[in-house]
């Protein structure tokens, strides 16, 4: 049996598309047959509400089964995954209560690796082929926390005149994860809401692939209203309109995934 393996979107500005990334890449995998475990490690549960209605999503949101509680509880989280509707596709729900986790890990001991040590018992049980983590749009020590216990980490980036923004700070963070943490890889920057008809979209293009030893993924998520109706109805875009742009480009999105995780 393969290793569990382990994947964080991260990105420092909000807006980047790393939840609905990381929920459709999640349920694209699911349905090549994957086994995948999805974490909201937001206080803004989006990736929660991408699954679960808003009443669910209250309702995990206040139960003793979050990852809020589990963190600052430093709980094994086995038991703290919930089934989404949709076969191989698990869910740990987020918490507003996210909102103050930073100060809750201030006085914990090794701090940095709570995440890691909650997952340990689930990675070595083999049930996930894989776990993919939404990240909060900030760099502290739950920031920290999630690429610690992470094998890659993705980096959605919104092809706009803002979406270059605390891009530099994001790669010096990954540096700094990386002292501590050497087996963290960086995957790639996945780029989001697209508009070729735009003259920003050939400029952020051009100042990705001029970074040096960054990768820029193949596949582009383009802009389609579909990924927001999706999202008003608690559902992967795959599920809402499989014949959608948006679901086509999240697919080859995840087989780009898997190859590059699997190489």
């Amino acid at each position: 049996m393969s290793a569990t393996k382990t994947i964080c979107f991260a990105n420092n500005k909000g807006g980047s598309g790393k939840s609905t990334t990381c929920a459709n890449v999640g349920y694209s995998l699911s349905t090549l047959g994957k086994r995948v475990l999805l974490i909201d490690a937001d206080m803004q549960m989006n990736l929660t509400l991408q699954f679960f209605d808003d009443e669910q999503s209250l309702e995990m949101a206040k139960s003793q089964k979050n990852i809020y509680v589990g963190i600052v509880e430093q709980r094994d989280l086995s038991d703290f995954a919930r089934a989404t509707e949709y076969e191989n596709l698990d869910l740990i729900p987020s918490s507003t209560l996210m909102s103050g986790i930073e100060f809750q890990l201030f006085t914990k001991w090794q701090r940095e690796f709570i995440l890691r040590e909650g997952l340990k018992k689930i990675k070595e049980s083999g049930k996930y082929d894989y776990i993919l983590i939404d990240a909060p749009p900030t760099l502290g020590c739950w920031a920290m926390n999630i690429m610690c216990a992470s094998d890659f980490l993705v980096i959605p980036v919104e092809a706009s005149p803002w979406g270059l923004f605390g891009l530099a700070n994001m790669f010096e963070f990954y540096e700094q994860v990386k002292k501590i943490s050497p087996s963290l890889e960086l995957m790639g920057i996945a780029i989001t809401k697209a508009s070729e008809r735009k003259n920003y979209f050939k400029q952020t293009i051009e100042t990705l692939s001029s970074l040096e030893n960054v990768r820029l993924f193949e596949s582009i998520i383009r802009v389609d209203s579909n990924i927001e109706w999706s999202q008003d109805n608690s559902k992967p875009v795959m599920v809402y309109k499989k014949s959608s742009r948006a679901a086509g480009e999240y697919m080859e999105m995840a087989k780009e995934i898997l190859k590059y995780a699997d190489r």
